[in-house]
């Protein structure tokens, strides 16, 4: 089993503002993050299933409705699962997070302080995580870096998710891309609280921070708390375990320790639902 628990689904008038303007300036003027479903679901060919992820991160332009990934996803319901975002400023954001799960189906919630520019550890977004919890939805937090200048870079550690956990312990939450750069707190967090993960996805480009990403989780002894993702688009399951096969190939020929394969295919073919809950 393969199953990609971190992907997007995007329409050109999804993206725009500054999160289109800065991912320009920080990867070309050829960049382009929208994915229709046809690419997501020829992309999906690749894997068994996938999580498939809203965004409402209206305030950088940024902003992927839950409906149109409940629509996707109701399509291929055996394979694709679609994570909600509601962004935690809004007034009625309990309620939309009841209404995806009861009205839409979507099992998760997706949060991006960086983006949605919101600190994560206020006390008065803690009713929405304690409704995530009463519903049973796994939250996945984008919590690291991003080129997105006006995201607070200072609420995005992943280190600030362990205030939320010692609050909603039962809540199961994931942090995304390993928390990159913040690898080794992630690696902490993780290790502290049973019920938070964190996945694999977007960091294949960047063989050394992967290595040592990887390196701490080993030593740390949480590498079962890991679960496989690509960020599809930006990436896919193909050249993501091609990638992750091959970490050890920057250490050839020198004393530093490898990560042990056994390791690295446990996590390709672990099985995320089950570990959040959702199978």
């Amino acid at each position: 089993m393969i199953f990609d628990c971190h992907t997007h689904l995007a329409h050109p008038d999804h993206v725009g503002g500054d999160f289109l303007a800065d991912a320009k300036r920080a990867w070309g003027e050829s960049y382009s993050m929208p994915c229709s479903p046809v690419e997501h679901q020829k992309a999906m060919k690749q894997c068994d299933g996938a999580i498939v992820l809203a965004l409402d991160a209206e305030d950088v332009g940024f902003y992927v409705p839950n409906e149109y990934v409940a629509t996707y996803v109701s399509t291929n319901p055996d394979s694709l699962v679609g994570f909600a975002s509601v962004n935690p400023k809004r007034s009625d954001a309990i309620e939309r997070l009841v209404y995806a799960k009861e009205e839409l189906g979507l099992k998760g919630l997706k949060l991006a302080p960086i983006y949605q520019i919101f600190d994560p550890v206020s006390p008065e977004y803690f009713p929405l995580y304690a409704k995530a919890e009463e519903l049973e939805m796994p939250v996945m937090w984008h919590q690291g870096t991003s080129y997105i200048r006006v995201g607070p870079l200072d609420l995005s550690n992943p280190v600030l998710i362990d205030v939320v956990a010692r609050h909603f312990p039962k809540l199961k939450m994931v942090i995304a891309h390993l928390g990159h750069p913040w690898t080794s707190e992630t690696a902490c967090v993780i290790r502290k609280h049973p019920n938070v993960f964190s996945d694999v996805s977007a960091l294949v480009t960047r063989p050394w921070q992967f290595y040592t990403a990887m390196l701490s989780m080993v030593e740390y002894g949480v590498t079962n708390k890991l679960l496989f993702g690509t960020d599809f688009p930006f990436f896919d399951c193909d050249r993501t375990i091609k990638a992750f096969r091959n970490i050890n190939h920057i250490i050839e020929g020198t004393n530093m320790p490898r990560i042990p394969e056994e390791v690295i295919e446990s996590i390709i073919h672990g099985n995320p639902l089950e570990k959040l809950g959702l199978n």
